[in-house]
């Protein structure tokens, strides 16, 4: 059991601090300073993340993302830091405390993205047919109110760009497209009402 609002020594020897809720910086010194490693905690136990997927595409634009948060964002960090802290009296210097602000959702972010990838896998094309709409497919629509034509390709929750035509799978849209094969009409829930689909064609 954790009490919201504390600081208590954990089990792995270290200072629990908490920071937003559910979240709290672990660290193995006294001092919030260094060897800071962040942990999210939901009811008082370690949150697991779930297994995703996505594809190879998606994994190198996060893999270049966390290069340049730690090999270039996070030293340049530390380095402003420093810098503040030579600048004297910490209590009323705003340029530290703006670092450290910042040095922690830079951590956040690194952890997340590393958390992504060690619970990601990466979807095998080879795998993938055009006999049903799944996963990675594109997919030709038409509403049939407005007899409007579109094209989406349906990729992972965390590659979804509809600019660029990138469903999220996650979407009502996507969704009732699944499992579907090309004459099917569908009828989706949103939040305006229903909208039929006429797919009219799945492709690679």
């Amino acid at each position: 059991k954790y009490y919201p609002g504390s600081i208590f020594r954990a089990s792995l020897n270290c200072l629990c601090l908490p920071v937003f809720r559910n979240i709290f910086i672990f660290t193995r010194s006294k001092s919030p300073d260094t060897g800071v490693l962040f942990c999210f905690i939901r009811s008082g136990e370690l949150a697991m993340s779930k297994i995703s997927f996505m594809t190879q595409e998606g994994m190198n634009k996060i893999k270049k993302e966390l290069d340049q948060l730690v090999n270039v964002e996070r030293p340049a960090i530390s380095q402003q830091i420093a810098d503040a802290r030579d600048k004297g009296d910490l209590s009323e210097n705003a340029e530290y405390h703006a670092a450290k602000e910042a040095q922690g959702m830079l951590e956040l972010r690194i952890s997340k993205l590393q958390d992504h990838l060690v619970n990601s896998r990466i979807l095998d094309k080879s795998q993938i047919d055009t006999i049903k709409v799944q996963i990675l497919n594109r997919v030709k629509i038409k509403n049939t109110s407005s007899n409007t034509v579109m094209e989406y390709h349906i990729v992972p929750e965390s590659e979804a760009d509809l600019k660029a035509g990138k469903m999220s799978i996650t979407t009502p849209i996507a969704q009732g497209l699944l499992g579907k094969k090309v004459g099917d009409v569908v009828s989706v829930k949103v939040p305006s009402g229903e909208i039929g689909f006429e797919i009219l064609g799945i492709s690679i």
